[in-house]
C-alpha cells in the first residue's frame, strides 16, 4: 500500500530499481523535471550531475530521466552520493497553474504539494542515504527566482543559463532516439523499448560514445540444439531486448536478420514499429520448425557469415555495423570460420558473438587471441541463461569492445571507406 506523505514526513525504500513519477492533472505535459545528484556536502560534484531533458541520463549509469519519470538503481548509485533531489518547472510561470502536481516514489510513497503555491520551482521529494539504506522524504519547498536559484542552491553554476538549459550545440549531447515507426507500438512494448534505449544509452556514455550512430544487424541460430530456447521463448525475448540497440544505434527503424543451421536464410527485415508482429511470425517454435525444412538442423556459420558480408558489401553505408550473432554452440568449423573473420578484418563490420548455454563454441572464444587482423572485429560473451541477465548488464557486455573498434578502425580508416571490391573471396 502507497503511504501518503505530509511535507516533511519520510519513509525507508528498498535497495534496488525505483521509478519515481511526476504528474498533474492535465493531460498533457505542464513542466519539466530535473535531478540533481548530490554529495555529502549536499551540492553537485559537476554540471553532469545534473539529469534533464538535454542529458537524460547520468554518467554513472544509475539515473535517467524519461519525460517526466525518473528511474534510479538504488543499488549501482556511486558511493560519494549522498542524495538525490527531484523538481519540477515550468518555464517562468508559477507552478500554481499547474493543477494536481504529484510525485510517487514506486509503491512505497506518495506526496503531493499545496496547491496554491506560487513559486516558479520547486523541489517535490529527495532520495537519500540513511545507515546502509535509502529513504524517501517529501520536501515541497520552493524558489521564486526560477530555475537559476535552484541550481545555485546546490552548487551548479549558472552564469549565462537559461531557464531551460541548451548546451552549446546540441547535437554532442548524448540522447534517446526516436525511432521511425515506434509510434505504432502497443505502449507497453513501446514502453519497454524506450526504457532499454536508455539504458543502451547509459552502457554508450560510459565508454565515451553516446552520439555513436551504426547499423546493427542480427544472425540468429536455428541449429536443432536451439529447439528448447525457440520454444520457451528465449529467442523472441532476446529479439526484443536486441532491437533496443538496434533502435537507439540508427533511427531508421529496420534491421537486417538471418538465421542458419546447414544453411543460412535472410529473414524478413525487422522493422521496429511491427516488432510484435515480426516475433510471432518468425521466432515461435513452430517457425523453427519451418526453417528446418528449408536450411536444416545442423551448424554452418560460414554460410551465414559470407551472406552477412554480401549484404554488407552490396549495401555500403557511412555508418560502421554491428553484428549481433546469437549461438547456442556446437562449432566446429573453426578453421573456416577465422579465416572469414580474419579476411573481414578490414570491413567496417564488427561481430559481436553471443552464447546461449553451455555449449562448445570453439573459435568464437578465442577470436581476441586471433593475430594476423588489421584490428579485433570480433568480441565474444557467453551467458547461460539470458533471462537472468539485466538490461544493464547485457548492453555493458554487448556494447563493451564496440565502441573501442569503432575508435580504432576509424582511425585506420577501415570505417568510412567505400566498401566495393573488399569482399572477403
Amino acid at each position: 500500500m502507497t503511504l501518503t506523505l505530509t511535507k516533511g514526513g519520510n519513509t525507508s525504500i528498498p535497495v534496488g530499481p525505483l521509478r519515481i513519477a511526476v504528474s498533474s492533472a492535465a493531460d498533457h505535459r505542464e513542466f519539466d523535471v530535473i535531478a540533481l545528484i548530490l554529495g555529502a556536502d549536499d551540492k553537485v560534484r559537476t554540471d553532469s550531475d545534473m539529469v534533464f531533458f538535454n542529458q537524460p541520463t547520468h554518467p554513472a549509469g544509475a539515473v535517467a530521466l524519461d519525460g517526466t519519470t525518473v528511474d534510479v538503481d538504488l543499488a549501482r548509485v556511486e558511493p560519494a552520493v549522498d542524495k538525490i533531489v527531484i523538481a519540477v518547472w515550468a518555464d517562468d510561470r508559477p507552478l500554481s497553474g499547474v493543477h494536481g502536481l504529484r510525485i510517487e516514489a514506486g509503491a512505497e510513497a506518495a506526496f503531493e504539494p499545496d496547491p496554491s503555491l506560487t513559486e516558479k520551482v520547486l523541489v517535490l521529494g529527495e532520495v537519500y542515504r540513511r545507515e546502509s539504506g535509502w529513504r524517501f522524504r517529501a520536501v515541497g519547498q520552493g524558489w521564486d527566482g526560477g530555475l537559476a536559484a535552484l541550481l545555485s542552491t546546490y552548487g551548479v553554476t549558472v552564469e549565462d543559463r537559461p531557464d531551460r538549459p541548451q548546451p552549446a550545440v546540441e547535437s554532442d549531447v548524448p540522447r534517446v532516439r526516436t525511432t521511425v515507426g515506434e509510434e505504432k507500438l502497443p505502449d507497453e512494448v513501446r514502453e519497454r523499448l524506450n526504457l532499454r534505449k536508455q539504458q543502451v544509452l547509459v552502457s554508450l556514455v560510459k565508454r565515451g560514445a553516446g552520439g555513436l550512430t551504426a547499423r546493427v544487424l542480427l544472425v540468429l541460430d536455428a541449429s536443432g540444439s536451439m529447439s528448447r530456447l525457440y520454444l520457451d521463448g528465449v529467442v523472441a525475448r532476446a529479439v526484443e531486448r536486441i532491437a533496443a540497440v538496434a533502435a537507439q544505434l540508427d533511427d531508421d527503424g529496420v534491421m537486417q536478420a538471418w538465421s542458419f543451421a546447414d544453411e543460412a536464410r535472410s529473414l524478413p527485415s525487422l522493422s521496429i514499429g511491427e516488432l510484435p508482429q515480426w516475433l510471432a511470425v518468425n521466432t515461435p517454435f513452430q517457425a523453427m520448425l519451418d526453417h528446418a525444412k528449408i536450411i536444416g538442423y545442423g551448424n554452418e556459420e560460414p554460410a551465414v557469415i559470407r551472406d552477412v558480408l554480401t549484404f554488407v558489401d552490396e549495401h555500403p553505408t557511412a555508418d560502421p555495423t554491428l553484428v549481433v550473432f546469437f549461438s547456442d554452440g556446437g562449432v566446429y568449423r573453426n578453421k573456416e570460420i577465422e579465416e572469414l573473420l580474419r579476411s573481414a578484418a578490414t570491413l567496417p563490420v564488427f561481430w559481436q558473438f553471443v552464447g546461449l548455454g553451455e555449449q562448445d563454441y570453439g573459435v568464437l572464444q578465442q577470436f581476441d587471441t586471433l593475430t594476423g587482423r588489421a584490428v579485433d572485429n570480433t568480441g565474444f560473451f557467453a551467458v547461460d541463461d539470458l533471462d537472468e541477465v539485466s538490461d544493464a548488464d547485457l548492453y555493458d557486455r554487448l556494447l563493451d569492445e564496440f565502441p573501442q573498434w569503432v575508435a580504432e578502425a576509424t582511425r585506420l580508416g577501415i570505417v568510412g571507406s567505400p566498401l566495393s571490391g573488399r569482399l572477403p573471396g
